[in-house]
């Protein structure tokens, strides 16, 4: 049977400075001492034992060895090759990798001055990643800075009501300027929002202006009837207090409770206690709940029965294709009918047409979303409109 680990004998090298850097190893049995040459004498870096990696070092940022490796006593080595180490490394946040291969550029620096050698270069030119993780380090900050100042920004797309032809809600829709590099897609800043706590004072923000929209929208007598759908992200919906601070800005701003519609999207892995226990939080308080782009993601019908939603949205993906793809329009119809067997409403999401806006009525879709409809607009936009 072959084995796939390696067996040294006391004395024997594991690898040699100046060696290229092939593979890591995993110590199972027994002590690996790591040295250098400097001016002709040894140096003893590390003394390393079972569950101990080393040699990695020199695979992440493909430089030769910088010290020598030598076994003290029998040992027993799992090696990891660069192939292994590659794969993982791609799927680490770019933040992590670049904050890595900067302690490894200031340890090769640190050798590299204790054997006398020049480590200028070393220090030259970032590598990358941790261009793409300073990248998103000097983003991040932006984007707290940007939350701080009230600089993000909070768009309204329509919904029309079909049967009736009227608008009769809005979802709310955070944008962000950047003051050099212009406006950032939201797919770039919310998933960086989601990847730190940022995404829940974000989502605070856009439910606090969203209720002041409706607000003004009520003033002047635009507003009666009219609900405002906010996302929720994952991050949101296991912070604890969620829905009763939704509630007391509501109650705060003197709104009907269904003045505010709760979105969440289906691309999220759902937790089914936790987001059957915000559906039910919601419904005590009257607040709807919509499961955003049905049909994509983690797709299943499992959130359907077991997941008391209001409202279902149709991705927008199977509407562009529908009037011209039999397979895409037999999907809108099945889910069109699901939704209304269990009691629903429709949503139908990317309707830019009139011929589309033709088959929902057809259908007895309840909403219609798109540009046909409008395009996402400012507060200000919309009152000038009312």
């Amino acid at each position: 049977m072959t084995s796939l680990r390696i067996h040294l004998a006391p004395g024997q090298a594991l690898f040699l400075e100046g060696d290229p850097p092939t593979t890591a190893f995993l110590i199972e049995v027994g002590e690996i001492e790591v040295s250098l040459r400097q001016k002709g004498r040894r140096i003893v870096l590390s003394r390393l034992g079972e569950g101990d990696l080393l040699g990695e070092m020199a695979v992440i940022d493909d430089a030769p060895r910088t010290a020598t490796a030598t076994a003290v006593n029998e040992c027993v080595l799992i090696p990891i090759d660069r192939e292994q180490i590659a794969e993982r490394l791609a799927k680490t946040d770019p933040i992590i990798r670049s904050l890595m291969e900067g302690q490894l550029k200031r340890y090769r620096g640190a050798l590299a001055a204790m054997q006398g050698k020049d480590h200028r270069a070393l220090d030259a030119a970032d590598t990358p990643s941790e261009q793409v993780g300073i990248g998103k380090i000097r983003l991040e900050t932006h984007l707290r800075e940007a939350l701080n100042n009230d600089d993000l920004d909070v768009r309204y797309q329509p919904l029309l009501h079909v049967a009736s032809g009227r608008i009769a809600g809005y979802e709310a829709l955070v944008r962000w300027t950047h003051p050099e590099r212009g406006p950032i897609s939201p797919m770039e800043f919310v998933a960086l929002a989601e990847e730190t706590s940022l995404i829940v004072p974000i989502g605070e923000y856009v439910f606090d202006t969203a209720c002041r929209a409706v607000q003004r929208l009520a003033r002047i007598g635009a507003g009666n009837e009219l609900f405002i759908a906010v996302n929720v992200s994952a991050r949101q919906l296991g912070h604890s207090g969620l829905i009763e601070r939704i509630v007391a800005r509501v109650d705060a701003a003197g709104l009907p409770r269904g003045s505010l519609k709760v979105e969440i999207t289906e691309s999220q892995a759902l937790d089914y206690d936790s987001v059957a226990t915000l559906i039910a939080l919601c419904h005590q308080h009257g607040i709807k709940v919509a499961l955003d782009d049905f049909g994509t993601g983690y797709s299943n019908l499992t959130h359907l029965y077991r997941l008391a939603f209001d409202t279902l949205k149709v991705d927008q993906s199977f509407t562009r294709s529908m009037l011209g793809d039999p397979r895409s329009m037999a999907i809108v119809e099945a889910i069109v009918r699901m939704g209304k067997a269990i009691g629903a409403e429709i949503v139908v999401e990317g309707v830019e047409t009139d011929a589309m806006l033709d088959v929902l009525r057809r259908l007895d879709c309840d909403y219609a979303q798109g540009y046909l409809i409008g395009k996402p607009q400012t507060l200000d936009e919309l009152l000038a409109k009312s």
